[in-house]
């Protein structure tokens, strides 16, 4: 049967070829007839890409094509059984890749933007964790990214948020004691992986901020709001602290301090050796651990001894986690 599409032009033929060579990269052997319903196009114009990519690459030193400058084929696989095998790669391998650590890093970040009700399109995802691992210049580290169970309550939030009802809920203070909030929602915003809710508290007559894995038993309003975002002052920082407040001192590699700008440090000083200490105030002891573990170099908590052990504890029970 005869292939009747139409020929390609120059600006489609040059975006063909761009595409062509990464996906047969990624599918390492592939018939001639699956490339061609890929990217729908004739059998035909793969075969002439195909042979257009063998004579492509980049002279050497000589400034001239050598031994291994050009792109190769398997040509008994493609000239009998029309299968595409790429044998050689030209400045493929020479590019810029992510080290194992940073691959490492994005892919939990990955892992933890999958799990948001939001981000339905998983499969996208998990290709694309799949092509950071094989695309790093080592092997990436095994990472698990712990589940907090805030979904559900970060969804009924932003519910709350986007129809102007009033949301009521069971929040658990920073001393442990639980109180009924009946709360106007404003914001929701995340910081070091945690969700936090930004909203007039009626309870308090005030704007309060509330970590969503502190709230328990929330339910929907028919309330409309009182009190709009565009009506009141929400400060530009998502902390601004109160007396209940907790003092932590962290010692970090000085390079990192401008990333806890946010917490608004007191008492920062020169540790040597390029490091810096600094006092922060943190409203949960729980805060801490999620802290660290996001600061890049060494990071570690000075005092008090409560802060200690919660990043001791949360630091032991992430390894068991591995174990399992």
């Amino acid at each position: 049967m005869t292939d009747r599409r139409p020929a390609l032009h120059a600006t489609d033929k040059l975006a063909f070829l761009l595409s062509l060579v990464p996906w047969l990269i990624d599918h390492e052997r592939v018939s001639v007839a699956e490339a061609a319903a890929h990217f729908g196009v004739g059998v035909a114009d793969i075969r002439r890409a195909v042979e257009l990519i063998a004579v492509s690459g980049i002279p050497g030193d000589t400034a001239q094509y050598q031994h291994a400058d050009l792109f190769d084929i398997a040509w008994d696989d493609f000239e009998q059984n029309d299968v595409i095998v790429l044998t050689n790669l030209v400045a493929i391998d020479d590019t810029p890749r992510f080290s194992a650590r940073e691959a490492a890093a994005l892919i939990a970040g990955l892992q933890y933007l999958s799990s948001l009700p939001e981000n339905a399109d998983r499969g996208a995802v998990a290709s694309l964790m799949s092509k950071l691992a094989r695309g790093a210049s080592g092997e990436p580290s095994q990472v698990a990214v712990a589940q907090e169970g805030t979904s559900e309550v970060l969804a009924l939030v932003r519910d709350a948020v986007e129809r102007g009802v009033q949301l009521e809920f069971d929040y658990a203070g920073v001393r442990g004691q639980v109180e009924r909030r009946r709360v106007d929602p404003l914001r929701v915003e995340s910081l070091d992986a945690d969700w936090y809710l930004r909203g007039w508290d009626h309870l308090r007559e005030a704007l309060r901020t509330f970590r969503l894995d502190r709230i328990a038993s929330p339910a929907l309003t028919d309330a409309r709001i009182t009190h709009r975002a565009a009506d009141l002052s929400l400060p530009d920082t998502l902390f601004e602290g109160s007396p209940d407040d907790l003092d932590v001192v962290v010692e970090i590699d000085a390079a990192a301090a401008p990333l806890l700008d946010d917490y608004r440090p007191s008492d920062v000083e020169d540790a040597g050796e390029g490091r810096t200490r600094l006092t922060l105030r943190v409203g949960h002891v729980g805060t801490v651990a999620r802290l660290v573990s996001g600061l890049p170099g060494r990071a570690r908590v000075v005092a008090p001894d409560e802060a200690r052990r919660a990043v001791a504890s949360w630091a032991a029970e992430a390894a068991a986690r591995y174990d399992a």
